[in-house]
């Protein structure tokens, strides 16, 4: 099966590092012109110069923004596609600080919300005007699998991205006419810089050493490993793709068999 995203356009949050940069590079090596969006202007400058290029009308660029402050990010977001449409929307934002119900305070949960719930549903009413005149899109959001079996320790990411997937899935429905596809991706254990801070800060409190903590979760996977970014690139790609066109309102889990969840 040959997957190409020729001709589309991209636009991937959260796309500097991690999971979102390996979605960006596969995006491209399909085909797809990419705009990475983070806060790291120079690393996004070296990011985009290495981004693959398969045909000549491809055109990566990069956008400046921070989504830790919402108004800010409305200015700059609105202004971006002032300029511009996409095809693909992958809704990717930082995860918020980890800690649990009782180490939390009500401006935690709004600031989370701003981050992770906000402007996601902001970027795609603005996508959704070109996707619904050329009817075809394709909105993907990075969710986790703690959406189904919650993590103690990640209280603001299991609220916020459960009302994120509810969302996605009730978008998926009213958009369907239009042939656009929305889907929500449940993230399990990857070899990310954010799983690395997470383990660090989890040995910290527990007083043993961070090798442990991944060993530990490593037992946890049926397939006893850790994923590879690209791996989830490969997913997002399909996704993204016309061989998708009929899988929408979905939630798919990538975590080696983690979720023990039907």
């Amino acid at each position: 099966m040959n997957i190409t995203l020729k001709g589309k356009r991209a636009l991937i949050g959260g796309s500097s590092r991690g999971i979102g940069l390996a979605i960006a590079q596969q995006l491209a090596a399909s085909g797809a012109s990419v705009t990475l969006m983070a806060r790291n202007e120079s690393k996004l400058k070296k990011l985009v110069a290495d981004l693959p290029v398969e045909a000549h009308e491809q055109e990566h660029r990069y956008l400046v923004a921070d989504f830790t402050n919402f108004e800010a990010f409305k200015d700059i977001i609105t202004s971006y596609f002032e300029g511009t449409s996409v095809d693909i929307l992958i809704n990717n934002t930082q995860g918020p600080k980890a800690g649990t119900s009782l180490e939390k305070e009500i401006n935690d949960y709004q600031e989370a919300f701003d981050v992770l719930f906000k402007s996601v549903v902001f970027t795609t009413q603005l996508a959704l005007d070109h996707m619904k005149k050329q009817h075809w899109g394709r909105i993907i959001n990075v969710a986790s699998v703690s959406v189904k079996e919650p993590l103690s320790y990640l209280v603001l990411s299991n609220t916020i991205r459960a009302a994120v997937v509810t969302w996605g899935k009730s978008l998926a429905t009213e958009v369907a006419p239009y042939q656009i596809t929305v889907n929500n991706i449940l993230t399990g254990y990857f070899d990310t810089e954010r799983l690395s801070e997470l383990n660090k800060k989890k040995a910290e409190q527990l007083g043993i050493p961070v090798s442990e903590v991944k060993n530990h979760m490593i037992t946890q996977v049926p397939m006893k490993r850790i994923g590879d970014p690209m791996e989830y690139g490969y997913l997002v790609t399909f996704i993204a793709s016309d061989r998708a066109s009929y899988i929408t309102g979905t939630n798919i889990p990538i975590d080696g068999g983690l979720l023990k969840s039907m």
